[in-house]
């Protein structure tokens, strides 16, 4: 089985009694490996990854206190190993979040790290399985085959009978079906829930949540992943259930709302005992000190007014952004879906006479918005209930009158 992304090579191999492929597990060789924004493209106007447009919100030096000033990255101990545990920076997330104490907090290399090392800990490889609700973030899947555990798929409601979101319009959870999906297979250890999803843009219910926690055929822990949770609006956070319920843990992230994706810093906020289990089992010294040391700043009262104003803006920003795109509709565009809860939106592309979503047409438009125009947005059509989508991340005043400007030049031309 040749490995995936590698070219074929005529060269010999030595020693001639080696064969790499032999050593791999297959379901590594199997593996397609979770694609990301910029392995497409790179350049132009960057609206395909749902970064923050508007940077991070790291207060100037002035603002902050010593203990998180500005230094210069080389005046660190780059020498000596980072706090294996970063108290500081826990001690700030609990009071944020309102955690009893930094015992319900753990910090990863990013969400991801999280993610694997969840099925890591909770589910036997070649035995036992997770649960997800398609359409949602890849790298559940990704970490699964990596772990060799198998994955059950129970979808989200399609349909946009009964409006968008909620407990029963699009992207909802439809719980019966998920306790339907448990009743079936006592193998399922964790569910993933993406809220607000990705690529959705809509939050689960709370409602919907408890149902799960409290299913007592559900031996397993609900993993709520709040990438997005900042925008979703006061009371939205799955983190309010994290007193009452050992079976869940939510992951959050300074990549979206903090502007931080690249010091790659995601958060498990559970009960001690899980978090005790993941701090046991991670790698040591897993958050680097130029990490820690710009996480601490972010994290600063006056880094987080400024984090709040530019939620707001965004928020904004994203009503406005509905509203241009909507005076195009004439031109093939269909109104958004989702609930519209992150710092993106999803609109589909449809047919020219507007009868139907159109994957052809919406991914023609996507080449051409990147390679002629210079702006970069995720064509998601391939996604269950996401036939023809793009998905737009809300950007600044001025990017976001571009990628309208440039998106009714297009479709006049498909």
């Amino acid at each position: 089985m040749p490995i995936h992304g590698l070219p074929p090579s005529e060269r010999p191999i030595k020693p001639v009694h080696f064969d790499i492929e032999r050593v791999i597990r297959p379901n590594i060789l199997a593996l397609h490996p979770y694609r990301c924004a910029r392995d497409d493209y790179k350049e132009g106007i960057l609206l395909d990854a749902n970064e923050n447009a508007l940077g991070h919100s790291i207060a100037t030096k002035a603002s902050l206190n010593n203990a998180a000033s500005y230094d210069s990255t080389l005046d660190m101990d780059l020498h000596r190993y980072p706090d294996p545990s970063h108290d500081p920076i826990k001690e700030r997330i609990a009071a944020i979040r309102s955690l009893p104490s930094v015992d319900h907090v753990f910090l990863g290399v990013g969400s991801d790290e999280v993610i694997d090392l969840l099925m890591r800990v909770c589910v036997s490889p070649g035995k036992e399985k997770i649960l997800i609700t398609p359409p949602t973030y890849g790298m559940y899947s990704v970490c699964a085959q990596v772990n060799d555990v198998g994955v059950v798929k129970c979808p989200l409601e399609l349909t946009g009978q009964l409006g968008e979101g909620g407990t029963k319009g699009r992207f909802s959870l439809r719980v019966e079906e998920v306790k339907k999906a448990i009743d079936v297979d006592a193998s399922i250890k964790l569910v993933f829930l993406c809220s607000p999803g990705n690529p959705t843009g809509t939050k689960i219910s709370l409602e919907s949540i408890k149902s799960i926690l409290d299913y007592e055929k559900f031996k397993g822990i609900v993993v709520v992943d709040e990438a997005y949770i900042d925008f979703a609006g006061e009371g939205s956070s799955a983190v309010a259930l994290v007193k009452d319920y050992a079976n869940i843990c939510v992951l959050q992230t300074l990549s979206k709302s903090f502007g931080l994706a690249a010091i790659r810093l995601g958060i498990a906020i559970a009960q001690p005992p899980l978090i005790q289990v993941l701090t046991n089992t991670k790698a040591p010294y897993n958050i680097s000190t130029p990490t820690a040391h710009l996480a601490l700043s972010a994290l600063s009262p006056s880094s987080l007014a400024n984090m709040q104003s530019k939620i707001e803006t965004l928020i904004a920003s994203r009503v406005a952004l509905l509203k241009s795109l909507s005076n195009i509709a004439h031109l093939g565009l269909g109104s958004w879906i989702g609930s519209n809860d992150a710092n993106f939106v999803v609109i589909p592309v449809l047919t020219k006479d507007g009868t139907r979503p159109d994957n052809i047409r919406a991914q023609k438009v996507y080449k051409a918005l990147a390679e002629e125009n210079g702006v970069v947005v995720r064509f998601r059509g391939n996604e269950p209930g996401c036939e023809g989508c793009l998905r737009i991340t809300i950007g600044s005043e001025e990017e976001n009158a571009t990628v309208v400007q440039k998106l009714e030049l297009v479709l006049n031309q498909f």
